[in-house]
């Protein structure tokens, strides 16, 4: 009897030793001083539920970066041959040791499979908490925290820890570090009403000459107004019909609150495309999201995106997803709402979903310094698995120029939120990803750079191979010591194209009204973009997928593929900014499109073109 008690007492002890003790050492994973503009007040209530996400390393991202580069490499024999999506995650997909680990852990605090859910390629797990049990997993504290110039709260702790053995199999845990601002998000751009009369011209006013337009000229009115017409005409498009036989499609991202208007949509088509009439796009609501159809409710952001985005491409199927939920928010001085955008809600959507439209927009960016590294870093990871299965990325540069706009050293807001707060010019974030395509903003015709347009060079991200010799040559013009230690003269370097950004036509609420930023840059590049996807799919070929690698061997070896900008710069963070030059820019990238010019070559097989 005596051995059989021993026998028992030494199984129940294998047994728990072989579960990760409650107990056991913890190291810290990610510990920020208090961020500024926020104060801590009580602990946080004990039964208040949070949503973690926990994020388990990918050891094969570097595989699926090759893939990435070779299928977007012009030069390469696998040009266009995209990845499947079974193909991307098993390329995403942690390591089964890593996968154990964590559920032993979360078992180990009673979290069983059917309480959790997980991304398609399981490297992230979702899991509900009440406070109490997130702060005994994290060996942490969360406090109400209160945004001193709004009085927002939310709950969130400065530093957390996990199982030390856990170090290398999890990447982050947020919401934990991340501050958040409980309101609706808002693009910044440039509104003013529409008057008729002030937009009227001359009916005898000639055409403005532009050898690279449609004709050669563009109509004067298109220096007051912007209309499909005016873009069509300015990127050499006139006449062309996308096919709807092929399975092309243009995507628009939406976020919190900002609702595309059908009826606004129809006033649109009606005044400047009005074969579109009664035509419609595909809603999608992730994670809680809406799209409220009353006209007063109107977002201008989505009516900007779907407006011009659809009626430049009609009648290509389009689609708008309206992405609810709160992001990464770190307070800084230029951020004084919170400007992020859920992107991880609506890329472990579009992730699981098998068909997708080949070209997509997002109008929406965030200083890079507001978001927490490791989640921009991951981030970015999904956009290169959307890139690898064949999608362009689009993402407006910003509408700040490098900074927040101001010339004046005096009443500049550029500081850093390190502690430091120390004066440095702000790149953005989703542009400063490597693996989208960064927009910047032009206007007037001829095409001049828009003062506000969004650019520089990233603090996270190295510079890319595929931009090193555009971007150098600028580089090599800037005077010795010229903005010394405001930015990262090695970083990724945004933009990379660019796009008419100010004086947009829409409709908002019922009513004609003038509209700009460079949130206008993006759906217009990206209509332009889905036009070429239409006219390779029509011939057979592949869509065009990641665009970068192609868009600087274009502008290295067939310059005319784009307008070069040469005059305006970008001011901001006390400064001038930077100027637009002849070649690669941070204002304009490499320029605007010749649509008719990159139709020919693209429709081709690009590993014969002579150059190519």
């Amino acid at each position: 009897m005596r051995s059989l008690s021993v026998w028992i007492a030494v199984a129940l002890a294998t047994a728990v030793a072989a579960l990760p003790a409650k107990d056991c050492v913890h190291k810290v994973k990610e510990s920020i001083p208090p961020p500024r503009g926020w104060t801590k007040s009580a602990p946080a209530p004990a039964d208040h539920v949070i949503e973690l996400r926990i994020a388990l390393p990918q050891p094969n991202f570097p595989e699926l970066e090759k893939h990435l580069y070779e299928v977007s490499d012009p030069f390469h024999d696998r040009y266009g041959q995209h990845l499947t999506k079974e193909e991307v995650e098993s390329l995403v997909t942690p390591e089964p040791e890593s996968v154990h680990l964590v559920n032993e852990w979360l078992a180990s605090h009673g979290i069983y499979e059917d309480s959790l859910s997980r991304s398609p390629a399981k490297d992230w797990v979702l899991i509900r908490v009440p406070v109490s049990l997130a702060e005994d997993m994290l060996k942490t504290e969360y406090h109400v925290w209160t945004h001193d110039a709004s009085g927002d709260s939310i709950v969130r702790t400065t530093t957390y820890s996990i199982p030390e053995h856990l170090d290398d199999h999890v990447e982050l845990v947020q919401p934990t570090t991340m501050f958040s601002r409980m309101n609706s998000l808002k693009t910044s751009f440039h509104i003013n009403d529409v008057q008729e009369k002030a937009a009227a011209i001359a009916a005898d006013t000639p055409p403005i000459s532009i050898p690279s337009a449609s004709g050669g000229h563009v109509d004067a009115s298109c220096n007051r107004t912007i209309t499909i017409n005016c873009l069509l005409q300015l990127y050499n498009a006139v006449g062309f019909k996308p096919s709807t036989k092929h399975g092309n499609a243009i995507g628009i991202t939406g976020y919190l609150e900002e609702f595309a208007n059908i009826q606004d949509l129809q006033s649109f088509y009606a005044d400047q495309r009005p074969e579109a009439l009664n035509s419609f796009f595909t809603t999608v609501l992730i994670n809680g999201g809406e799209n409220n159809q009353t006209l007063s409710e109107a977002g201008a952001e989505a009516n900007l995106d779907t407006q011009f985005a659809y009626g430049l491409t009609f009648p290509t199927p389009g689609t708008f997803w309206s992405t609810g939920g709160r992001p990464p928010f770190k307070a800084d001085t230029l951020t004084t709402t919170n400007t992020n955008e859920p992107y991880s809600e609506w890329l472990d959507f579009v992730l699981s979903q098998h068909k997708l439209p080949q070209s997509i927009s997002t109008s929406y960016a965030d200083d890079e310094q507001t978001v927490p590294p490791s989640f921009a870093k991951r981030v970015c990871n999904g956009f290169a698995q959307l890139g690898a299965r064949g999608v362009s990325l689009m993402f407006s540069s910003g509408d700040g120029g490098v900074g927040d706009g101001e010339e004046d050293p005096a009443l500049q807001q550029c500081f850093t939120n390190d502690g430091r707060n120390v004066t440095r010019f702000v790149p953005l974030f989703p542009p400063s990803c490597p693996f989208v395509t960064s927009v910047g903003g032009t206007i007037h015709v001829p095409e001049t750079a828009v003062f506000f347009s969004g650019g520089g060079f990233s603090d996270l991200f190295p510079r890319p191979a595929y931009q090193e010799l555009a971007v150098s040559k600028f580089l090599k013009t800037l005077a010795p010591g010229t903005y010394k230690g405001l930015f990262n003269p090695n970083g990724r370097a945004i933009p990379d194209v660019a796009a008419q950004a100010d004086l947009f036509r829409i409709f908002l609420s019922g009513r004609p009204v003038s509209i700009g930023g460079t949130s206008a840059a993006a759906p217009t590049f990206t209509g332009i973009v889905s036009l070429l996807n239409a006219a390779r799919l029509e011939k057979g070929l592949p869509s065009l997928g990641f665009l970068n690698p192609l868009v600087y061997a274009l502008q290295a070896l067939e310059p005319t593929a784009f307008n070069d900008i040469t005059v305006g710069n970008n001011p901001g963070c006390g400064t001038p900014g930077f100027n637009a030059t002849k070649g690669w820019d941070p204002i304009t990238g490499v320029g605007t499109p010749n649509f008719g010019k990159l139709k020919d070559i693209v429709t081709l097989n690009l590993l014969h073109i002579p150059g190519l």
